[in-house]
């Protein structure tokens, strides 16, 4: 698996770090290419800081020196699968424009990829395939993404539930018991209506798996497994709608993982799914 990018590092982090530090990690993604030209000094007295504060936030990170995440950083200015895409200009062609969007959805699952674990997804199925029910959780746009996911796992031979409406959901969450598991999508991770519905489907002891971009302390906490989605912001594509691109794939690996658990019993979901969408379309 390829080694985890500074930059995913740094916004994996970004909530739990300190006003310096958070200081700091700003300066770093702002300035990438700058900073791998400079000593720890140089960083230190750029910001007003002392060069330890410098160092304890490269530790942070998982690096023993800040020679070691200077050499990263100067390894990733360089590849080009590393590096961040430029943005989409104005004077860019339909094409151009097309190609930069496309670049910035396969860094985001290039990104992604990165810190996904084989013991994450192989918890994450197993919970999936041991619960009663499964209840798919998301308010404002990864509500969007929650009925892409009850839409695949309709075609699993797990029984899912899922509503558009945020009181609805509450009520469900509320419901679910210790045999049951939720899954939990959100961008920011500080959502109130998601946090509420975390701690509700906590209360009744349900198992979570929570999919996010930024993984909050107080949904670390309530979380049995928690998957990060990394994405781009680029031209008129918020953050927040790029990172669907890697929450959908997180999704489609988790269905694919449980459908091969039980070919047979699968096939016939399928078969039943797929028998009755046909009923709905004209022969040909």
């Amino acid at each position: 698996m390829k080694k985890e990018p500074i930059k995913i590092k740094i916004k994996t982090n970004k909530r739990n770090l300190t006003k310096k530090e958070s200081i700091i990690a700003d300066f770093i993604l702002s300035n990438p290419k700058e900073v791998s030209k400079m000593t720890i000094n140089e960083v230190a007295s750029r910001l007003g800081f002392a060069d330890s504060t410098i160092f304890q936030f490269t530790r942070k990170l998982g690096y023993k020196s800040f020679r070691d995440f200077r050499s990263d950083l100067l390894f990733e200015e360089y590849d080009p699968e590393i590096s961040v895409h430029e943005n989409i200009k104005p004077t860019d062609t339909c094409i151009e424009m097309t190609k930069k969007v496309f670049e910035s959805s396969i860094k985001s699952l290039n990104d992604t990829i990165c810190l996904l674990t084989d013991n994450a997804l192989k918890k994450a199925s197993d919970i999936l395939l041991n619960s009663d029910l499964i209840t798919f959780f998301g308010v404002g746009g990864s509500n969007v993404v929650s009925l892409d996911a009850y839409h695949k796992f309709l075609r699993s031979p797990l029984k899912v539930q899922y509503a558009t409406d945020y009181h609805i959901q509450l009520m469900q969450a509320s419901l679910l018991t210790e045999k049951d598991c939720a899954v939990i999508i959100t961008h920011t991770g500080l959502t109130k209506e998601t946090i509420e519905i975390a701690k509700t489907v906590k209360k009744n002891k349900a198992r979570i798996i929570t999919i996010t971009s930024y993984p909050s302390n107080e949904l670390k906490k309530v979380s049995d497994v928690i998957f990060t989605s990394v994405s781009e912001e680029t031209g008129y594509r918020s953050e927040s709608l790029s990172s669907r691109i890697s929450q959908l794939a997180i999704i489609d690996s988790l269905f694919i993982i449980t459908m091969f658990n039980d070919e047979n019993k699968a096939n016939k979901t399928l078969y039943k799914i797929r028998n009755i969408i046909n009923t709905t379309k004209n022969d040909a």
